[in-house]
């Protein structure tokens, strides 16, 4: 009895633990990050969402699109000039924490590009800003144009690096597009994953920079790019591929502690979460979509027209990553195909249902359980009706033509007995 009792306690915890198991990985993890999101790079679906439309202030991961406009203005080998507004900033720059840089001096945009990725220098992003555009200004009007030409409402960028300014924010899912924009650069991708590189400028003065993404080359993480001021937080974009398949994930207004360790774990639980989640059920096989009203002659070319509703039904099973954003968002559209009821077949498609999340959209054929044959047997009465009235008609007319036939008969008789 003992052992009966002990046997069923741990088949009562085995199911518990299981199901809380389960139920842990359903749930999205908790992070610090004010916001975050991870997003499928080939289907755009939301994955990871939290607060992903809240203002926030991007820090240096605005230097993922100062590294885009660079590589879009000049090639690996063209000379950059280091420039007055470049010398003017604070730490985290190369001048001010490695080695003294003459304004005048010059570098490879190859250099410049890794000092920007791999380093942050915050005075690498004025060079930039001053080579590509001429000043400062006129690139935070470059970049803004990029901004409005991705679609993007809820950014503005003022100044190359990042550094706080209160009219320079973003959002979560503002920048996985802008960090999707840049890694599509096979020159940015390049840089940013990176582990070293050393870099000089035309006088020989050489830097040894190291990355400052601490999860590159782990996690599946193959580039990305850091950030923070005391008013953003601790920020993350980065780019991750595991078995063929990449995922995006961005946080932001982490906490930063001495070792520097809370926004990579809030992005490895976001990101393995989002590797690993199933999605959740939206409609099953064979679920009725709605019905369109057709019209029709049972009689093809002539006779009355009827109406039939068609029945509109999916054969496989549709579901979705639940999150805050996708609830609120998803959208369904019908679209049906030209549909000739005397040509329905239950395995061909009839339309398509459309699904549409922020960016994602997939497409799933509809069918009918409607045919020729159902169509026909709805009619059968009408079709009987129909052939006996037809055969009635027939008779009357041979009825007739007979009578004309005796009548002009008789009257060719009488004719002939006067002649």
């Amino acid at each position: 009895m003992k052992k009966r009792c002990t046997s069923l306690l741990l088949t009562i915890v085995l199911v518990f633990s299981t199901f809380t198991s389960v139920l842990a990985a359903e749930t999205q993890p908790s992070i610090y990050g004010k916001a975050a999101i991870t997003i499928d790079v080939d289907t755009k679906e939301i994955i990871y969402a939290k607060s992903i439309d809240s203002t926030m202030y991007p820090a240096s991961t605005t230097k993922l699109l100062t590294a885009l406009l660079l590589a879009e203005k000049f090639n690996k080998g063209d000379a950059l000039n280091y420039t007055p507004s470049a010398k003017t900033q604070p730490e985290y720059s190369l001048n001010v924490n490695l080695h003294s840089i003459d304004v005048g001096e010059t570098m490879s945009a190859e250099d410049v590009m890794d000092g920007l990725l791999l380093y942050s220098g915050n005075d690498i992003a004025y060079m930039i800003a001053d080579n590509v555009s001429g000043s400062s200004k006129a690139f935070s009007d470059a970049m803004n144009n990029k901004i409005k030409s991705l679609g993007l409402k809820n950014t503005n960028f003022i100044t190359p690096n990042g550094l706080h300014d209160n009219n320079h924010y973003t959002t979560a899912y503002d920048l996985t597009v802008i960090g999707r924009e840049a890694f599509k650069n096979p020159w940015v991708k390049e840089s940013s994953g990176k582990k070293t590189s050393t870099i000089k400028t035309s006088k020989g003065t050489t830097f040894i920079i190291e990355n400052r993404n601490k999860q590159l080359g782990s996690i599946g993480n193959i580039g990305g790019k850091t950030g923070y001021t005391s008013k953003a937080g601790r920020c993350l974009v980065a780019m991750f591929e595991r078995d063929g398949r990449k995922i995006i994930g961005v946080v932001l207004n982490s906490v930063y502690d001495a070792e520097d360790s809370f926004v990579f774990s809030d992005m490895e639980k976001i990101i393995n979460w989002s590797f690993d989640a199933k999605k959740s059920p939206l409609h099953s096989k064979d679920t009725s979509m709605g019905k369109e009203k057709l019209s029709y002659k049972p009689l093809l070319f002539f006779g009355p027209t009827k109406e039939i509703e068609v029945p509109l039904t999916l054969k496989e099973d549709i579901s979705y990553y639940e999150n805050e954003v996708n609830k609120k968002e998803i959208k369904e559209e019908i679209k049906l195909n030209k549909i000739n009821p005397w040509k329905l077949k239950e395995d061909t498609p009839v339309g398509t249902l459309i699904l549409k999340e922020r960016e994602a959209t997939k497409e799933y054929n509809l069918y009918t359980n409607i045919s020729k044959a159902s169509l026909i047997k709805s009619n059968i009465l009408l079709y009987i009706a129909s052939f006996i009235g037809l055969i009635l008609i027939l008779l009357l007319i041979v009825f007739i033509i007979r009578i004309i036939s005796r009548g002009g008969g008789r009257g060719r008789k009488r004719k002939s007995k006067y002649i």
